[in-house]
């Protein structure tokens, strides 16, 4: 195996001296027999790009001592799809289909901060239904659950906790099919819009909820049962991947593993939208900057989660035929969708009213879905806290019908910073944990 040369994430000389071994499923024993045949002990190790514990394709490069790692490096871009450049190319309400294929564990959160913007352009943020704004809060409260559920399962996984791992995803289920019931679809909503949502609540769905959370206030001690205490689960996580205030601050981290050092940094009370300042819950939080303290703060969020679903729920009963969607037919999407086999559907009422009954409407509804709705010029900033940190969008209007620019701030590539910090000085073995612990979804980091 010879020497690596022009690597962009190799940026020194010292890292490229010496012999480079990439790790991609052989044997360890063949890497063991190369380093002890190399006079120094030192050496560079590719671990990927491969699945160590996220949710895509990651590359790192590790400098090893023996077990120790001296130095860690990421590598991304693996799975970049140029999804902000194609929004470019959409109507700002087609914009949201895109957006929801970034971090496809967390959609409704990537659609929630872009549709804000655009809504704050508008200058309609104070007119959107009451009731969009609660089954926005509904769908982002459980899909903080699934995603905290695939954070715990394949971190459990990756140490060797397989029970973890199966009855995590077994919950997440029973989430997705929540996600089918309401929007048709099991990911990629693309089902809250610019003014509101793509439809109201479907028949039976309040009491899907009911039957949800009551499940999940018995499966949820599962967790805290096979974990908490577990000697063997705290002696992986405890005192791994530390990072603290300081490192959380200086390097923009937000999250669980901000929350993980005490500081209770949470934009639902913090910087409030959508009502959030209404619902009442807390902000856990830990204090001992590691692993496990992020572990602990994503099973007690999503009991948080759970309360503020069941307010939602209150809520939504009390608000039966009321709208999901602006006034302004300027701007609010035609298509009232009705499920249908294959989960989707023009309502046959409004197909009747621009088919039949009136020629406006039908060319109103042909020139607002092929060209859209313009939108005044300027820029604007919306951020929403998701179940990975600070999630923002930064819209740009030339005051056309599609976005001039749309960039997100990714809390997964913010937060992947903190992977040579939190591994640095530790074992291998331990590399895996720490990134677990961050929880980064790379199709978010690399979008």
């Amino acid at each position: 195996m010879s020497s690596q040369t022009g690597d962009p994430y190799a940026a020194t000389t010292r890292t490229t001296d010496g012999t480079v071994f990439n790790v991609s499923g052989q044997d360890w024993d063949s890497v063991v027999a190369g380093a002890a045949e190399a006079e120094d002990e030192r050496i560079v190790v590719n671990m990927g790009p491969q699945h160590p514990s996220t949710h895509g394709v990651l590359r790192l490069i590790l400098e090893l001592e023996g077990e120790m790692v001296t130095e860690a490096r990421c590598g991304i871009g693996y799975l970049h799809t140029g999804i902000e450049k194609n929004m470019e190319f959409r109507n700002w309400t087609q914009g949201v289909t895109f957006c929801t294929r970034m971090d496809y564990l967390s959609p409704f959160y990537y659609e929630g901060s872009y549709v804000m913007g655009v809504e704050r352009l508008l200058g309609i943020e104070d007119e959107i239904p009451e009731k969009a704004l609660v089954m926005r809060v509904l769908l982002m409260e459980l899909n903080r659950i699934s995603s905290h559920l695939v954070a715990i399962a394949t971190g459990g996984m990756e140490i060797g906790a397989l029970t973890v791992m199966t009855i995590g995803f077994r919950e997440r289920e029973l989430v997705l099919d929540l996600f089918e019931l309401i929007t048709g679809l099991r990911m990629n909503h693309a089902f809250i819009r610019p003014g509101g949502v793509a439809q109201d609540m479907p028949p039976g769905g309040l009491e899907a909820i009911g039957d949800f959370v009551t499940l999940m206030g018995k499966r949820l001690p599962e967790y805290a049962a096979l974990c908490n205490a577990a000697p063997i689960f705290r002696g992986r996580l405890v005192d791994v991947g530390y990072l603290d205030l300081a490192g959380c601050l200086a390097l923009g981290i937000t999250g669980p593993v901000l929350r993980s050092t005490g500081y209770p940094w949470d934009l639902r009370k913090t910087q409030p939208y959508w009502g959030y300042d209404t619902y009442e819950f807390d902000v856990p939080t830990w204090d001992t900057c590691d692993a496990y303290g992020r572990f602990r703060i994503r099973l007690a969020e999503m009991w948080e989660s759970l309360r503020i679903v069941e307010q939602c729920a209150q809520r939504l009963a009390g608000l039966e035929g009321a709208p999901v969607m602006v006034g302004d037919k300027k701007i609010a999407w035609p298509a009232q969708l009705a499920i249908g086999p294959d989960g989707m559907g023009n309502s046959l009422d409004h197909i009747r009213h621009i088919m039949g009954e009136s020629m406006e409407a039908l060319i109103h509804h042909f020139k607002l879905v092929t060209e859209g709705f313009r939108v005044p010029g300027g820029q604007a900033y919306a951020a929403v806290e998701s179940p990975r940190g600070e999630l923002a969008c930064h819209v740009v209007s030339d005051g056309g019908t599609r976005p001039f620019r749309a960039h997100f701030r990714d809390p997964s590539f913010v937060n992947l910073q903190g992977t040579s910090v939190m591994s640095e000085g530790g074992q291998v073995a331990d590399v895996v944990v720490a990134v677990a612990s961050i929880d980064p979804v790379m199709g978010g980091v690399d979008r």
